[in-house]
């Protein structure tokens, strides 16, 4: 009985697991092309621009080194500067 729940919550573990490597790549994928068509048109907010840059190969590592929530979460942090430089600040 013991086996079984052990087993149980190996497999969530995965699944979970999986998940977030799934929304990290994601994540990642989203923010390279957001920040692509953000050089493509031009701005003057460079130093967002720059943020989201350092954000995204932060980003990266972490997905390197599997750590996939620390990847989601700086991923969302790049979009979130490459948004503001979209918008001029």
């Amino acid at each position: 009985m013991r086996l079984a729940v052990v087993l149980a919550l190996a497999v969530t573990g995965c699944a979970l697991f999986k998940s977030e490597r799934e929304r990290c790549g994601l994540s990642l994928a989203q923010a390279w092309e957001e920040l692509d068509i953000s050089k493509a048109e031009g701005f003057a907010a460079l130093v967002s621009y720059g943020k989201a840059a350092l954000l995204l190969a932060d980003a990266k590592a972490s997905q390197a080194q599997e750590r996939f929530p620390s990847c989601i979460e700086a991923a969302e942090r790049a979009r979130f500067y490459i948004s503001e430089s979209r918008k001029g600040r």
